[in-house]
């Protein structure tokens, strides 16, 4: 397959969570990971990416300075993630083809698997990397303590980031929204509202999220691995 082109793609990567579940002295973004902050991992890797176009990092003001030497644009932290992502947004070239959005608690993404998501993004207009659940999931009751139903896990898909989209359909997404008042937790959200379709792009299992003080000692003992890997098969 022809290698993917990230020329026409501006990179948002979200780094203003205050990070509450972690019990830290800091954001999560910011605590140590094999000796770097976690945040800096993943910047690093979208800095490297052939040509890409722009990487808008999402950061509250008091932490910049410490980021002061890439070749990024700033933008505000909005009050939820969709006003971080617009915020973002704003500071995305007008000629992008495509925007990627990706949270900075995913140090662990891989430059095949953002590759793979924005191809999908390309011919698609939008799409999202996930992995099928593997646990039994099941739907409790309104009070959370009994079981509802148990669902059909062949349908079921955990999504991570990155989330690929084109501008005009976030913006158009942004509007419907807003004037409707809507709740979304992810980016591609925005786009399910609109009714247009977002490609799931198989991603990778060790492709987490950092959320509890657990998180890093995993993230740690992958990234150890794949040096191993790298080192006995170079």
């Amino acid at each position: 397959a022809a290698a993917t082109s990230f020329e026409d793609v501006a990179v948002i990567l979200l780094a203003g969570g205050v990070g509450s579940r972690m019990k830290a002295d800091r954001p999560k973004q910011f605590l140590d990971l094999r000796g770097k902050p976690v945040l800096q991992h993943s910047l690093e890797l979208f800095l490297s990416l052939e040509n890409v176009k722009r990487v808008v990092l999402v950061l509250d003001q008091s932490y910049r300075s410490e980021f002061a030497d890439y070749d990024i644009e700033f933008a505000d932290p909005g009050a939820e993630r969709q006003d971080s992502v617009k915020n973002g947004l704003a500071a995305c070239p007008e000629d992008a083809a495509l925007v990627c959005i990706h949270d900075a608690a995913r140090p662990l993404v891989t430059k095949d698997a953002i590759g793979r998501v924005v191809d999908d993004a390309r011919e698609h207009g939008a799409a999202v990397l996930g992995v099928p659940v593997k646990p039994t999931i099941k739907e409790c009751t309104a009070d959370g303590a009994f079981v509802a139903q148990t669902l059909e896990r062949n349908k079921l898909w955990e999504v991570q980031t990155p989330q690929v989209i084109r501008p005009a359909l976030l913006k158009e997404g942004f509007d419907k929204v807003e004037a409707e008042g809507l709740e979304v937790t992810d980016d591609v959200s925005i786009v399910e509202q609109l009714g247009k379709p977002v490609k799931l792009t198989l991603g990778d299992y060790t492709n987490l999220k950092l959320t509890t003080p657990d998180d890093m000692i995993y993230a740690a003992a992958i990234m150890d691995l794949r040096e191993a890997q790298r080192a006995a098969d170079p």
